[in-house]
């Protein structure tokens, strides 16, 4: 992982700068997982196992879409590419963040600003998708990444909600799993949570009624019926489940 040197992006400033938006390991792509977020379940659990990480600073829990078993791989990763169908918001976003300046005539006296990491592999000074017009307007590439991170922002609010609803309802619990490697070996994928199904199913139709008026309900079958790709996943490295 490179360092991270945050700018708000400036037409002036950084009219010269372009973004490679291709995927590999050189440009930070090897990744074991990355957060996701409810609104994207349905195109995630086409691709990838949904679990869900508890951050160890803040003790807070987030999905997340899992993309290899040890830290630092990335299955999905090829010499063309990466390999599926779809790729997670958190990924695509990269090298943009947004942030924030002081505005009081903004809600809680902050306004979003779009944010560029110039340490970050994907920005470059030769070539990749512009980000600025010769006359400083934005072009279609950072149009869509403006729109990729408002999504992401609401994302992350959609996440406070989620995970509020699920920790009220006992529904996350721990997951392990043993992987026994071709050479024999073993491999234990540890340190997540899933879905606590037996919880799930044993809720009543007032509390089922409430996370489908949120939107939840969806996604959470969604997140258990992602667990089917694990094993395709764990087939990518070559090995089978113990």
């Amino acid at each position: 992982m490179t360092a991270q040197n945050f700018q708000i992006l400036n037409a002036e400033k950084h009219q010269q700068l372009g973004v490679i938006t291709t995927y590999s390991p050189q440009l930070g792509d090897s990744v074991m997982y990355s957060p996701t977020f409810p609104m994207e379940f349905r195109d995630i659990q086409s691709c990838y196992p949904i679990f869900f990480c508890k951050d160890p600073d803040s003790g807070q829990f987030y999905p997340a879409a899992l993309f290899g078993l040890e830290k630092g791989e990335n299955l999905f990763l090829t010499d063309s590419g990466w390999d599926a169908s779809y790729i997670p918001m958190m990924v695509r976003r990269h090298p943009f963040l947004i942030g924030f300046q002081n505005d009081e005539s903004y809600p809680e006296g902050k306004k979003p600003v779009v944010s560029i990491d110039l340490d970050h592999p994907r920005v470059s000074n030769v070539g990749g998708e512009i980000l600025f017009s010769e006359n400083g307007g934005s072009s279609d590439y950072l149009k869509q990444s403006m729109v990729l991170l408002e999504s992401i922002h609401q994302g992350h609010e959609q996440n406070k909600v989620l995970i509020e609803m699920l920790l009220e309802h006992s529904l996350l619990e721990e997951f392990a799993v043993e992987v026994t490697l071709r050479d024999g070996s073993l491999k234990r994928l540890s340190g997540f949570y899933t879905i606590a199904e037996e919880n799930l199913y044993a809720l009543s139709g007032d509390v089922l009624g409430a996370l489908n008026e949120k939107g939840f309900l969806q996604a959470i079958f969604m997140a258990v019926a992602s667990l089917s790709r694990l094993r395709p996943l764990v087939e990518k490295k070559t090995v089978i489940i113990s």
